[in-house]
């Protein structure tokens, strides 16, 4: 029963801290740059955008602006994928889990 009890504890934490850690990953804000900073695109961690600023000198290419913009989106994506990893990589406080399991 000693087992049981402990295993439960470790999954009410395990919860509480999984619960904080979401509210933390909704609060980041990063910054996806692409043409060496030609274009920014500021998004946080539910991946709502929150500013874009353009260098006015691309403003003459539009199709390589298209992909400057575009490049930067996934650059923020990207940021907010890492950073969701390592802050949940540590939150299995040690149960074994799955291969293949991911956090909500």
């Amino acid at each position: 029963m000693k087992g049981i009890a402990q295993l439960m504890q470790q999954a009410q934490k395990m919860q509480e801290d999984l619960k904080k850690a979401q509210a933390e990953l909704a609060d980041l804000e990063v910054t996806g740059k692409s043409g060496g900073g030609l274009v920014e695109v500021v998004m946080n961690g539910q991946h709502a955008v929150r500013n874009i600023k353009i260098d006015p000198s691309v403003n003459d290419d539009l199709p390589m602006l298209e992909d400057l913009i575009a490049a930067a989106f996934n650059d923020a994506v990207n940021r907010i994928q890492q950073h969701n990893q390592e802050k949940m990589s540590g939150l299995s406080g040690g149960l074994s889990l799955p291969p293949g399991f991911k956090f909500p």
